[in-house]
């Protein structure tokens, strides 16, 4: 970081024979001094393009934000090298964690985006015309989510009277009624916020009628207490399908990517974790999935979006 000084200086010198737009614009590359320590403007743009879903009238704001954060980081460290943390077993060990960490995301990341390459006209316009629920017949919904433990069969006599019901002091009565305790939770959501895996079904649920979940512990019960209809074009979803699938795509390489590499690989399971190889393959299976998240998450230190419906929702939202 020292050496950005020379440059500073460099800068300033030339502001008077050169052309003093581009040497301010160099020295404004500091941000700020920490002791003798510069924090640069690279620092804070590095971390900005993390944070996803920030609006252009937000990054002023953020920037500095960031900045104070930065400040803080530097002096907190300034201290740690002071007392040698640095040199300190359990530190040096987590340091060490930390770069393998980003090393194989980093190559991971890199791969995917090389090799997944990016989806077609077609299968854009075909996730569209898939998804109307999503797009061409898209809702905006105000719901009530009634979550309740029951057993099964207190679970499925309470639904058969809930299904009567229209309201959610109605639901409410209801569940009480049956002696059984709930949580209730009031939202209002887009399609696009909801997620995929329910949205198709409650696209087909009408107003004061709810889409019933059940599980082993209980049920939810989201009642549609209103909705409004808010199609988006193909136009306006392309972008954000064209995002949303370049993300899936990465992810889907990157499992694959990670599977070849363990079968080009000779590896050995020592000691406890010998004694059940089959279970050790589920788990490295299992393992592979944070793995192989790393396209999404490889690209979350960048600026690629998670590969869920929260992808495609951060693009469709902008158009409300």
């Amino acid at each position: 970081m020292m050496a950005l000084l020379p440059v500073v200086l460099a800068a300033a010198l030339a502001a008077g024979c050169g052309d003093k737009s581009s040497s301010e614009g160099k020295a404004t590359q500091s941000a700020a001094r920490v002791n003798d320590t510069e924090i640069t403007v690279h620092q804070i743009n590095q971390i900005l393009e993390r944070q996803q879903g920030l609006r252009p009238e937000q990054t002023d704001a953020a920037s500095r934000n960031i900045l104070e954060g930065l400040i803080d980081q530097q002096l907190a460290v300034a201290k740690a090298e002071e007392q040698k943390l640095d040199r300190d077993p359990q530190v040096m060990q987590l340091l060490e964690a930390t770069r393998r960490n980003i090393l194989a995301r980093s190559y991971i990341e890199r791969a995917a985006a090389a090799g997944a390459g990016t989806p077609s006209a077609d299968e854009i316009r075909k996730y569209f015309d898939d998804k109307p629920a999503l797009f061409s017949q898209r809702k905006v919904y105000a719901l009530q989510e009634f979550t309740v433990p029951a057993t099964a069969e207190q679970t499925k006599d309470v639904i058969e009277v809930l299904k009567k019901a229209r309201t959610p002091a109605e639901y409410a009565e209801t569940i009480k009624a049956a002696g059984l305790k709930f949580t209730a939770q009031q939202v209002t959501q887009a399609a696009e916020g909801l997620p995929l895996t329910i949205v198709d079904q409650l696209a087909k649920v009408g107003d004061g009628e709810a889409l019933f979940i059940t599980a082993k512990d209980g049920f939810k019960a989201i009642l549609v207490v209103a909705s409004r209809a808010q199609p988006v074009t193909f136009d306006q979803a392309k972008p954000a399908i064209e995002q949303f699938l370049t993300a899936e795509r990465r992810r889907q390489f990157a499992q694959k990517e990670v599977k070849a590499m363990r079968d080009a690989a000779k590896i050995e399971y020592l000691g406890k974790f010998a004694e059940k190889p089959a279970s050790g393959a589920d788990a490295a299976s299992a393992a592979n999935s944070s793995v192989a998240s790393t396209p999404s998450v490889a690209a979350s230190p960048a600026s690629a979006p998670a590969v869920d419906a929260e992808a495609l929702s951060k693009g469709i939202s902008g158009l409300k």
